[in-house]
């Protein structure tokens, strides 16, 4: 039987431990980058940032559509930009949900930092990191050249890893811009949009013989015209 005396110390030191554990759990909140929530909206979060959802770029539109919206930071700290760490981050929708955020630190803000002290910055607010020995994906951007997609597949080795069973934080360093960064994604919406685009990017190696021959008839037709409205201007007043 427990003594009344043990008992109240034991009341005591749950009433003291209570906030503690509050701040732990309110530190390892695996479901939000900053302010910006998983699963949140494109227009909630392009309202967040001043910038209008159809700023968003349309990355694929089947069998789901993938969107990415560019977010550059530090053109948005206005009062106190020194403060500010982040670059910019890129927020990437799945359906119009926010799946994955890539932040990139500024280099200015980060010069001399080791990756140590932004593990150790890091994990005060997500806990303890592991280190795999795995890299991560940076974009899965589709870019444009010449009206021909080429698609972006850059990897880095991951630093540092905090995740849960929903969420994972990883911090990398580029080896391109020689700059940290750090990728974040709930995993269920992130594996949904991985799927998507794997299957975009077939779909599109698929159909890309018949967009060239459609954009080898546009592109005959639109000569055809102009060549036909240059003999009408010039066979009037030509003289031999």
């Amino acid at each position: 039987m427990i003594k009344a005396g043990t008992l109240a110390i034991l009341i005591f030191g749950s009433v003291l431990m209570a906030p503690v554990m509050s701040v732990t759990i309110r530190a390892q909140d695996f479901s939000r980058y900053r302010e910006f929530q998983f699963g949140t909206g494109l227009p909630v979060i392009a309202k967040q940032v001043r910038m209008k959802a159809t700023d968003a770029k349309v990355i694929h539109q089947r069998p789901a559509v993938i969107q990415e919206l560019p977010w550059e930071a530090l053109s948005f700290t206005h009062s106190s930009p020194q403060t500010e760490s982040a670059k910019d981050i890129v927020f990437s929708f799945y359906n119009g949900e926010l799946f994955r955020m890539v932040v990139t630190y500024d280099r200015e803000r980060t010069e001399g930092m080791t990756a140590e002290d932004l593990i150790e910055a890091i994990s005060a607010k997500y806990g303890t990191a592991s280190r795999p020995t795995t890299e991560i994906n940076l974009s899965s951007t589709q870019l444009y050249n010449d009206g021909e997609k080429t698609y972006s597949n850059q990897s880095e080795k991951i630093l540092a890893q905090w995740e849960d069973a929903d969420y994972s934080f990883n911090l990398f360093k580029s080896s391109i811009q020689a700059t940290f960064g750090l990728v974040a994604y709930s995993k269920r919406l992130n594996g949904m949009a991985q799927t998507a685009i794997v299957e975009a990017i077939r779909l599109d190696e698929k159909e890309a013989p018949l967009r060239e021959l459609a954009r080898q008839k546009k592109k005959g037709d639109e000569s055809r015209i102009q060549q036909e409205k240059a003999r009408l201007l010039n066979k009037a007043p030509f003289r031999p």
